[in-house]
């Protein structure tokens, strides 16, 4: 067992998944990457929390449930970087714009944005941003319940699907122990409960079945995973998650 291993890993996970500013992590830590995907629900849990904050901050100091929405998904993008976003942009533009697995692999690298990826975002984060104006007034805990679960299924995806490629994010990662993946859903589970009670239970199951159809396009496609498919899982997961809270809520 390496020393402090559990903070190492958090710490790995952080710097994967945002751009927050942290302390400078040996070089050990970033050797076997994979073992820290058990805490990316945690990850998760500061990001939704930033967010959902900033939304409640500005319902108190009386601006309308859209701009506090907008300045939640504004938090979420300054602190991962668009990483998650871009991911989704450059799947839908390879997914749907190639003939084959090399061609659509050659776009989803190609830093150009296409049709498809411009519409996906459009669509993204206006769904995202109607979700979260009708949510937060019932609290910031949908925005940080969809935080956490969506991102306790890019390792699923990880670990149940092939690299698609030889390179790139994903594949330098390294496909995760069933161990860390399953401690990951476990953590996402009972995070959830500690959020949403009951309500969490089909708000992840919504987030999974979104992580499966994601997967199963993935492997249709190109055969496997790549980072910009694990991004695109998340904000597809994390969308699923948010409506499945407004028909729970409503």
């Amino acid at each position: 067992m390496r020393p402090f291993a559990p903070l190492l890993d958090l710490g790995v996970a952080f710097a994967l998944l945002t751009r927050l500013p942290l302390p400078r992590l040996p070089d050990a830590a970033f050797a076997a990457q994979a073992r820290a995907v058990w805490a990316f629900p945690l990850v998760g849990l500061c990001t939704g929390a930033l967010a959902g904050g900033a939304g409640l901050l500005a319902l108190a100091a009386g601006l309308p449930a859209g701009v506090a929405a907008g300045l939640v998904l504004a938090v979420q993008v300054i602190v991962t970087g668009a990483m998650h976003e871009d991911g989704l942009a450059d799947a839908a533009d390879g997914l749907w714009g190639g003939f084959t697995p090399e061609r659509r692999l050659e776009i989803m690298r190609d830093s150009r944005i296409g049709s498809y990826g411009v519409l996906a975002l459009i669509l993204s984060l206006g769904l995202r941003w109607q979700a979260v104006a009708v949510l937060l007034p019932h609290g910031a805990w949908p925005v940080i319940l969809a935080a956490v679960g969506s991102r306790a299924m890019m390792p699923a995806l990880m670990r149940a699907l092939p690299h698609a490629r030889a390179d790139g994010l994903s594949k330098g990662v390294g496909r995760p122990g069933g161990g860390a993946v399953l401690l990951g859903a476990a953590l996402a589970l009972g995070l959830g409960l500690a959020l949403g009670g009951a309500v969490a239970l089909p708000v992840l199951v919504a987030g999974g079945v979104m992580a499966v159809l994601a997967g199963a396009l993935a492997r249709a496609r190109i055969g496997g995973q790549t980072g910009d498919i694990l991004g695109a899982t998340q904000q597809l997961a994390e969308i699923a998650m948010l409506l499945v809270c407004i028909a729970q809520l409503s």
